[in-house]
């Protein structure tokens, strides 16, 4: 069974979808793969007596050890309207929060069968970051979209203008000019330091009908990486079994404290239903990407400028005789790119091996920042969550047999 992950998307109608809306509105293909065993465990029977042997002693709970009652509350905990502390806490978050998130509605241009055009309306959650109207949300949700609506608590709605979009992280921010008074900003916090087991508070408009729903659980996993808008993986995502549907897109995730800690983004069901697995880009992401995005518009992705390699793996190194088994053999790099500009050498030669030719001779990437490199995908990944346009990374080449570190500035990543 092919499973996937799917987006609360822009593209979820403002009333409820049909069965087939479900199955087709925006999917995230899942990029990591789950393989579950379901052992079941015998229950244990009476033991057996043996009637040649002496009759096992019975031991008797004695009526005095027990206490006649349930032990009472500490009064301490249980506040006069009988809430306990953590309610009360997640109450609080919701009274403080709740104002920030907003409901997200679209219209983007559809082609029918027969090629006319037709409008259709979408939504989705986003939260206040600022007393300038600026609205964090996913680009998934505003993705094509003609005409943006961001509609408050109460009720009152504003049209706004896409400020900055990061496709690749799924981040977009919108601003609206609506009256300062009735902007209510989050607290942005932080991610890295947090713990599976941790809660979870999620606030969203699932559905694009029930506003500022708010629903806990606790973060179940952390680092899971998922595929973004753009097909490529988007890195160090938050999982929470707080249950988050189509139409949270968009809306924080908060920790107990009612700081930000993430945005939830997706959800991972084979049904198509919550099932208690859902994904949250980290706020980390969110602080690094953010100051582009309202300065430029866009985030500059950072670039090495790789345009082909080879990755090694022992099979491929017995092939064509290579001195590692894991690494990257550097096959071409971009014009004016970073790498260019260093004295790195792609491949010199071309051999046949059997039916298949390779290009070799080149230059072979072990490492960077003395992290071992297998894969472009894992290249990009780690240049994108731990460094930026102008930061410097060490590179360990193998050339001939011979080890040596160079150090490259990174630049932005060019549209192609």
């Amino acid at each position: 069974m092919k499973e996937t992950i799917k987006a609360m998307t822009s593209n979820v109608p403002a009333r409820q979808p049909s069965n087939s809306e479900h199955r087709t509105t925006g999917c995230f293909r899942h990029l990591f793969l789950a393989a579950g065993t379901l052992i079941i465990l015998g229950g244990c029977g009476h033991p057996g007596t043996d009637q040649n042997s002496a009759a096992l002693p019975i031991v008797q709970l004695q009526a005095q050890n027990l206490p006649a009652t349930a032990s009472e509350p500490d009064a301490n905990l249980i506040d006069d309207s009988g809430l306990d502390i953590a309610e009360r806490r997640v109450i609080g978050v919701y009274k403080r929060i709740s104002p920030a998130v907003v409901n997200i509605t679209t219209q983007v241009l559809a082609r029918t069968f027969f090629y006319g055009v037709i409008p259709q309306e979408g939504a989705g959650s986003g939260f206040v970051l600022d007393k300038e109207g600026h609205i964090l949300t996913n680009f998934h949700v505003i993705k094509g979209a003609q005409q943006i609506e961001v509609a408050f608590g109460d009720e009152t709605a504003w049209p706004a203008r896409l400020v900055g979009t990061d496709p690749r992280n799924d981040i977009a921010v919108l601003q609206v000019d609506t009256p300062k008074e009735a902007l209510v900003p989050v607290t942005l916090g932080a991610s890295n330091d947090l713990q599976v087991g941790q809660r979870a508070i999620a606030i969203g408009n699932p559905f694009g009908e029930f506003s500022r729903t708010l629903t806990t659980g606790v973060i179940s996993a952390l680092n899971r990486t998922i595929e973004g808008p753009e097909k490529l993986g988007i890195s160090g995502i938050i999982q929470t079994d707080a249950a988050i549907n189509r139409g949270n897109s968009g809306g924080p995730l908060l920790d107990s404290s009612g700081r930000v800690i993430g945005m939830n983004t997706a959800i991972f069901s084979p049904s198509g239903n919550n099932v208690g697995i859902g994904f949250a880009i980290p706020v980390d992401t969110i602080r690094r990407v953010l100051p582009d995005l309202l300065a430029l518009g866009h985030y500059r992705h950072p670039w090495l400028g790789i345009r082909y390699a080879y990755a090694i793996s022992s099979g491929l190194a017995k092939t064509i005789d290579l001195p590692v088994n894991e690494g990257l053999l550097l096959v071409q790099v971009f014009q004016d790119s970073p790498l260019m500009k260093t004295d790195i050498r792609g491949a010199q030669q071309e051999v046949i091996r059997g039916n298949r030719r390779f290009f070799v001779g080149g230059d072979i990437l072990t490492k960077i920042d003395d992290m071992p490199i297998s894969n472009l995908d894992q290249l990009r990944l780690y240049l994108e969550s731990n460094h930026q346009v102008g930061d410097e990374v060490h590179i360990t080449l193998l050339r001939n047999g011979q080890e040596r570190t160079i150090t490259v500035p990174l630049a932005e990543e060019p549209n192609r």
